[in-house]
């Protein structure tokens, strides 16, 4: 677990299953329950037999919530989990954890500084809350100890605080990447217009025909994601051998 200091340690299997309830916001009892059903991998049995769990539960607990946000079933999650890999990394359930999140519509929550710490897992500083701001993971409301915070940012956010880099870096990262996405998504939705909304004009009534398109949008979504998703992770590894020939080129970290 990240120490309460703020500063960096790789999470390992060292979390006890009421900390890992903790952590997930979720029960012991839920814990065992999708241990049960094949859901989380077994723990690491560690000295006195005490099971140890590590990032890979937590970030797939963190999976199961947003395929439960999405209205999915347990069966249907059962289902969704069993065509990942055995010995998938928390690297990859982050990213399936962005796909998903992304279907979602956008919303903010709002939290205090203490919850957001329980949910984040460590103490954040002052200067932490102010880099935060900035990358628009939170904002500031009328009450000095109250945030509006985005859920689908938050965890990525608090990784890149022990990122070493400076923070101009990732703000002018991220600039990149809106651009990217956006000029990505204003080609796709011309490309829909085109192929797919023009075509059904002369076929069905307005109303109709408006409902049809919302609900084909809806149900492209996720797969558009995914496919960005999967070019992404193909193009930055094809990037990191140019940048790293002959070398093992470093793992880029998840995204959202």
């Amino acid at each position: 677990m990240a120490r309460q200091d703020g500063t960096a340690q790789e999470l390992t299997d060292q979390l006890t299953v009421d900390q890992l309830a903790a952590r997930a916001g979720v029960t012991v009892r839920t814990i065992r329950f999708y241990s049960t059903r094949g859901l989380l991998p077994p723990p690491t049995i560690g000295p006195r037999r005490v099971g140890r769990y590590g990032p890979e539960h937590l970030s797939r607990l963190a999976l199961i919530e947003e395929l439960q946000n999405q209205g999915m079933t347990l069966a249907a999650i059962e289902r969704y989990l069993q065509r990942l890999p055995d010995d998938i990394s928390a690297h990859d359930l982050a990213i399936h954890r962005a796909v998903v999140a992304s279907w979602m519509p956008d919303t903010v929550d709002e939290s205090t500084r203490e919850q957001l710490e329980r949910r984040v897992g460590r103490r954040l500083t002052d200067d932490d809350l102010e880099r935060l701001e900035a990358m628009s993971v939170l904002g500031r409301t009328d009450d000095p100890d109250v945030f509006r915070v985005d859920p689908a940012l938050v965890q990525l956010g608090v990784r890149l605080l022990d990122v070493p880099i400076s923070q101009e870096a990732i703000l002018a990262a991220r600039e990149v990447m809106l651009d990217h996405a956006r000029a990505a998504a204003r080609e796709l939705s011309r490309l829909f217009k085109q192929e797919v909304w023009e075509p059904y004009r002369e076929r069905e009534p307005d109303g109709e025909r408006r409902e049809r398109m919302k609900a084909l949008s809806a149900h492209m979504q996720p797969m558009v994601v995914q496919a960005l998703v999967t070019a992404f992770q193909r193009s930055m590894k094809e990037e990191l051998r140019e940048v790293f020939p002959g070398e093992t080129a470093p793992r880029p970290g998840p995204a959202g």
